[in-house]
């Protein structure tokens, strides 16, 4: 046998041995890792992380479980839109990597790719996914799952349909509920063996904010206070976030609860509750009220049905916590609540997310890991969601692959100072212009300054200084004073987006934004 034949077969057994890796389940006592992920869920709406509602609209559950681990109070979504994030969080990787830019007509994620669920399940753990999905693909890396597949995969919050293992099921009730049904009951049957991982994925609180029966008439007789910038005028900032579809004005007649006349057929209904999605389409909910009375009353119905959409997500948090407790898990099991993104409530006198601005970028992100988390920690590093898939597999002592971008922050929750960590992260948004017609841009965030670039039909820069100008109301960007800083960001953005991998040209980026890629919204065959 000559040495390249010695050669070749050494390499193969090793690298079978490294694939084929076993782990002694009881003997390792590997912890189980319930990673629970909202829809559309601000940091502004949770009371851990303080804000305008913290007292109106308290989130005790979900604090519960920041108080006795951790709160992380720099978490970035890098494409703050919820398909793209969440292919991001599967994968460790950027859009531009995974393949997945932007929700409506973007295409099918590709399921061949590696995400941290299939490393998991191969590792020993039974995994599991329940609720919202959104990829337009089939998950792969599950033992077990059960998705929704109705309205493009946003799900109804209402009698919902899922994909059970294969199979279409309706199931009746409302859907936050539902799902952490069929989480509990999935918890109930596992294999008792084997650690588990099961992502538990409400649809709650994305748009139309449907509440539970009991809560809809939360606060009626209350007005919510508004944020300090729902009347920004964008003077410095005109032709991008003066220029959108996402402001008071865009809400639909379904979004504001009204009821079409017993009259209509179901398509011709369907087209009633849709009025108000395009330009001109102003809701007026009550004729004797002033345009501005209007605007102000359109809030009051969007903000207290989007609390109350997150007091079931949170009700439901806590029965998973009980369940926990009860079922003597508690001790060994990591529990983690976060968001696909950010989301405006009021703030700059929006509704959505897609921009690089903080009230869309920053998502929540709190976690307990008993006995190895301290509780009442705060970590405030620069952290995104491609971190999210290494974390988990080092907590689960399972190796990250190399092809991964994001990095393990789990020494960091143990308080373990990391020079080598990110001082600054690196932003891109892809879709133009449905929805909302968000300009596409890319940036740079560190601790305090923020350098955008929007480039598809404008060229247009944007610089904020967070200390200064924390609500990002004045572009400085033209400041004399500023030069070498704008320079200095710029440098290192290039440097940023060049590491990462996203080498293409304005055009490729703009056709990116253009072209209907098929999957969800699409006319093209899947």
């Amino acid at each position: 046998m000559n040495f390249l034949s010695k050669f070749l077969i050494s390499l193969i057994l090793l690298t079978t041995i490294g694939s084929d890796k076993k782990y002694d389940n009881k003997k390792q006592n590997r912890p189980n890792i319930i990673f629970i992920l909202s829809d559309d869920h601000t940091t502004n709406a949770i009371s851990a992380y303080g804000g305008l509602y913290k007292d109106i609209a308290p989130t005790p559950n979900i604090d519960k479980i920041a108080n006795e681990g951790a709160i992380l109070k720099n978490t970035f979504a890098t494409n703050s839109i919820c398909g793209p994030s969440r292919a991001s969080i599967l994968t460790g990787t950027y859009s531009h990597i995974n393949g997945y830019y932007k929700n409506y007509k973007g295409g099918v994620f590709d399921n061949s790719q590696w995400t941290f669920p299939q490393e998991l399940q191969k590792s020993g753990y039974n995994t599991a996914l329940v609720g919202k999905w959104h990829l337009a693909s089939e998950p792969v890396g599950f033992d077990y799952y059960k998705y929704h597949i109705s309205r493009g995969q946003q799900g109804f919050y209402w009698d919902p349909i899922y994909n059970d293992n294969g199979n279409e099921v309706k199931e009746i009730g409302y859907a936050t509920n539902l799902t952490t049904d069929f989480a509990i009951d999935w918890l109930n049957k596992r294999d008792n063996d084997e650690p588990f991982c099961l992502l538990l994925q409400y649809k709650a609180p994305h748009r139309e904010w449907s509440p539970d029966k009991k809560y809809v008439n939360l606060w009626e007789n209350e007005e919510l206070p508004y944020p300090n910038t729902f009347n920004d005028d964008y003077s410095t900032r005109e032709l991008t976030a003066g220029n959108t579809e996402m402001t008071m004005d865009y809400f639909c007649r379904e979004d504001m609860k009204l009821s079409p006349p017993d009259s209509l057929n179901e398509k011709e209904k369907r087209k009633w509750l849709s009025y108000g999605f395009g330009r001109n389409e102003i809701v007026v909910i009550d004729k004797e009220l002033n345009q501005e009375e209007n605007k102000r009353l359109r809030f009051q119905t969007y903000i207290k049905d989007y609390l109350a959409t997150i007091k079931s997500v949170d009700d439901n948090i806590g029965r998973v916590l009980k369940y926990l407790e009860d079922s003597n898990l508690e001790d060994n099991t990591i529990i983690i609540y976060a968001s696909d993104q950010g989301f405006f409530i009021g703030e700059h006198g929006w509704f959505d997310k897609r921009f690089m601005y903080e009230e869309s970028i920053r998502m929540p992100f709190v976690i307990k890991y008993p006995g190895v988390i301290k509780p009442k920690s705060v970590n405030k590093d620069i952290i995104t969601n491609i971190d999210f898939a290494p974390t988990i597999l080092e907590m689960a002592g399972v190796e990250t692959p190399t092809s991964v971008q994001g990095k393990s922050f789990f020494q960091n929750l143990k308080r373990k100072k990391n020079k080598d960590w990110r001082q600054s992260m690196y932003y891109h948004y892809y879709e133009y212009p449905f929805y909302h017609r968000v300009q596409p841009h890319y940036g740079i965030r560190n601790e305090r300054y923020k350098l955008i670039h929007f480039y598809y039909d404008i060229d247009v820069w944007e610089l904020y200084d967070l200390k200064n100008d924390p609500n990002e109301l004045n572009n400085i960007i033209s400041s004399k004073g500023h030069k070498n800083l704008i320079r200095e960001l710029k440098n290192e953005l290039y440097d940023l987006k060049k590491s990462y991998g996203n080498n293409m040209s304005f055009d490729e980026m703009r056709n990116i934004s253009k072209t209907d890629f098929g999957g969800l919204e699409s006319n093209k065959k899947k």
